[in-house]
């Protein structure tokens, strides 16, 4: 079992950046690849990017690639996503959430993911 908490959501105009964290408590952040999603009000919940500590591996969404980048703190259980080049179309809720290493899903499909933070709401203002 592990715990996720997002923080670091907030308004920003285009162009701008913003800093997500998520803190996990429980098990040790080894045991599982992490990633995070976003939920614009009727859509889908769709995925950003992932780690995964153990070999290194990371994965970015198609429309976020080469303007955000995942991050963790293995130390201190926290994974981030530092956003930049902010549009207003990154609006949406995003999600911490943490996919135990045993299990064979894909990283990019949001039901690989067993544990789910609360969510923090980013807007970015044209």
């Amino acid at each position: 079992q592990v715990q996720l908490v997002e923080s670091g959501g907030g308004l920003v105009q285009a162009g701008g950046s913003l800093r997500l964290s998520c803190a996990a408590s429980g098990r040790t952040f080894s045991s599982y690849a992490m990633g995070w999603f976003r939920q614009a009000p009727g859509k889908e919940r769709d995925f950003v990017a992932a780690i995964r500590w153990s070999g290194g591996r990371i994965f970015y969404g198609d429309s976020v690639k080469g303007r955000f980048t995942i991050s963790g703190d293995n130390a201190k259980n926290t994974v981030y996503l530092e956003m930049n080049s902010l549009k207003p179309e990154d609006t949406a809720v995003y999600y911490c959430a943490a996919m135990p290493i045993y299990y064979s899903g894909s990283y990019y499909d949001r039901t690989s993911y067993h544990y789910w933070g609360q969510g923090t709401q980013v807007t970015v203002s044209s």
